[in-house]
């Protein structure tokens, strides 16, 4: 029997094979699920034999979702949350369940399983230590090109889940922002056609520039240090001026990037404004 409490748990990112013995425990002794969507989650159940209510959870009304939650555990109830694949609280909702469980000082249990981003570390042959998972970077503008440049120092292997559609554009992007570095594209990780492809980010862009990769992706890169080449104080702030900052902002951003110092950045980007850059 199940104690009262929420039970996070994850499900297979691909292989059925992978479901845990604990999770199909929760998963068939709890009161209910809630789910992040309910048809993904009923498809899954379905295949596993397990027939229980489903209620979704998902990212806009996971708030209040957390407070309906909190209040079966208090009364008694065995609640399980899945995600659509993986653990919950990666790149997916969980995370305002889990902040309101200890907000709340309610008992939350979260069982291991599935997860791409260790799953693509391991199979990069990437140094594992200092790994910093990005998940999805910022889509565009100053927020995109900030985060852009605070990553470019971490010495540790990046991990960056991307959209196969914009594999080419953003390996391109960060090629001449972090210079040309060691890439590895992880595809349909744990599936039928699971592929891994090492190469560079300049490799990849040029790799998947007219035909993108299918399937699920997952970008980890090596990070600063011997690894990375480098871009140059005047490129980085002739791509950021052609993209419309300005002068003080792209000082500012190539000398985090760059760890040079501000004045000396905004001084060759004033100088690079006025010849026309």
């Amino acid at each position: 029997m199940l104690q009262p409490k929420l039970y996070l748990c994850p499900t297979p990112i691909g292989n059925m094979e992978d479901m845990t013995l604990r999770a199909l425990r929760v998963l068939r002794e709890c009161h209910r699920i809630y789910c992040e969507d309910t048809r993904n989650t009923g498809a899954m159940l379905s295949r596993l034999g397990i027939s229980k209510p489903l209620i979704s959870c998902h990212e806009h009304n996971e708030e209040g979702r957390a407070e309906e939650i909190a209040g079966r555990v208090a009364e008694g109830e065995a609640i399980a949350f899945v995600s659509d694949a993986g653990l919950p609280g990666i790149s997916d909702p969980g995370e305002r369940l889990v902040a309101a469980f200890i907000q709340r000082e309610l008992p939350f249990e979260v069982l291991p399983g599935p997860s791409a981003s260790l799953t693509a570390l391991v199979l990069s042959g990437l140094p594992a230590k200092e790994a910093c998972f990005v998940g999805f970077l910022p889509r565009a503008g100053k927020e995109r090109r900030e985060a852009v440049a605070r990553l470019a120092r971490h010495k540790g292997t990046l991990i960056i889940y991307e959209s196969p559609l914009r594999v080419a554009e953003t390996a391109a992007e960060l090629a001449a922002a972090w210079g040309d570095r060691k890439a590895v594209l992880c595809r349909e990780l744990t599936k039928l056609y699971e592929e891994t492809v090492r190469s560079t980010l300049s490799g990849l862009a040029g790799t998947y520039a007219h035909k993108p990769p299918k399937g699920e992706t997952v970008l980890v890169i090596a990070g600063a240090g011997d690894e990375s080449s480098g871009a140059s104080l005047e490129d980085t702030l002739k791509r950021l001026l052609g993209e419309g900052v300005s002068a003080k902002d792209a000082a500012k951003q190539a000398s985090a990037l760059l760890d040079v110092p501000r004045n000396e950045a905004y001084r060759m980007a004033m100088e690079l404004k006025g010849s026309g850059v």
